[in-house]
């Protein structure tokens, strides 16, 4: 009768001889290794340590060759140097790294066209799923999820068609901070733009919204630049908007580096905030809460976005629909003082 081969590591060691050395089945050395939940704590601990002495390391093609599991999730984030994006990765991985699985990140650049390059180069990795920034992706990318049929989430937004996704409302978001700009009696609000991706985009169709409701509309209050946002992008666009509107009384700007940037130059200035300027961000980064005057600024679940999302997307490579497929985790205005 033939046997299975055994499963040998670069070094020669194979799980057997782990097996061994910690007096459990190949079997229970597996599921420490790759299922971790599903054994004890100090079965684990007796494993982890037998691996460790031997110096054992998993060959994962052999691992993804007898389970048809590469144990491998593809992420994909427009940026690697903004904090939003670097709290939702850690979210995805206190959730995966425990359940076995491990992060294959991709960084588009906010580039539809890297985004596809990104996916093609990973799928010949064979990841089990997929967690993805955004709901608008080009359509030969769509059509390439849709061939490989590929367990996906999507993320920082909110869909009605069906599909997958953990976030908010962007809209919302951006309505929300207008009207308390307008509660406080501001009546010629700007919109700082950076980036201009998708969800910039949304925040300023909020803004659009809560202005129309209230009889203010005025397109030349917006501010709008596609070049990656910056707290010297503030500082400049904050100068062009007093120079071109000088009646301007209010400033929502997009993020919080822009918000940021454009507080400062106002110290320079001289420029009160908020008495003759309010200033509203988005995110509430950790450096909103202790800039002079404080930012007020909207508060996104991005880690909590990151978690739920991996939890949805275990439960889709399991074969399980997830609890809901839309959830929302909502957003929270911080108002502080320069507003």
């Amino acid at each position: 009768m033939s046997r299975k081969p055994r499963v040998r590591s670069g070094g020669g060691i194979t799980m057997h001889d782990v097996a061994k050395a910690a007096g459990v089945s190949a079997i229970t050395v597996s599921r420490a290794l790759n299922q971790p939940q599903l054994v004890s704590p100090p079965l684990r601990d007796k494993v982890l340590q037998a691996v460790d002495a031997l110096g054992y390391v998993p060959s994962r093609s052999a691992s993804a060759l007898a389970s048809a599991r590469s144990r491998t999730v593809l992420v994909l984030i427009p940026s690697l140097g903004n904090t939003v994006f670097l709290d939702t990765l850690a979210g995805i991985e206190a959730v995966l790294a425990p359940a076995g699985y491990q992060m294959l990140i991709g960084n588009s650049h906010y580039d539809a066209e890297q985004e596809l390059q990104l996916l093609r180069a990973y799928l010949q990795h064979r990841p089990d799923g997929l967690l993805l920034t955004g709901l608008s992706h080009a359509e030969p990318f769509d059509a390439l999820l849709r061939q490989h049929a590929l367990p996906a989430v999507y993320m920082m937004d909110l869909a009605d068609d069906g599909r997958c996704c953990v976030g908010f409302s962007q809209e919302d978001a951006g309505a929300a901070i207008t009207r308390h700009l307008l509660a406080r009696g501001k009546r010629r609000i700007g919109f700082l733009g950076a980036q201009l991706d998708e969800r910039v985009m949304k925040r300023l169709d909020g803004y659009r919204a809560a202005l129309a409701a209230a009889g203010l509309s005025d397109p030349g209050l917006e501010w709008l630049d596609p070049s990656p946002s910056s707290m010297q992008m503030g500082a400049d666009m904050l100068d062009a908007a007093l120079r071109q509107r000088p009646d301007c009384d209010a400033l929502f700007c997009c993020n919080d580096d822009l918000a940021i940037g454009a507080l400062a130059r106002c110290q320079q200035l001289g420029i009160a905030v908020p008495e003759r300027l309010a200033l509203a961000g988005f995110n509430d980064l950790q450096s909103a809460a202790w800039c002079t005057p404080s930012l007020t600024t909207v508060a996104t679940p991005r880690r909590a976005i990151g978690e739920q999302a991996a939890r949805a997307l275990l439960r889709l490579m399991d074969g399980v629909p997830p609890e809901t497929l839309r959830m929302d985790l909502g957003f929270e205005l911080m108002l502080r003082r320069s507003s």
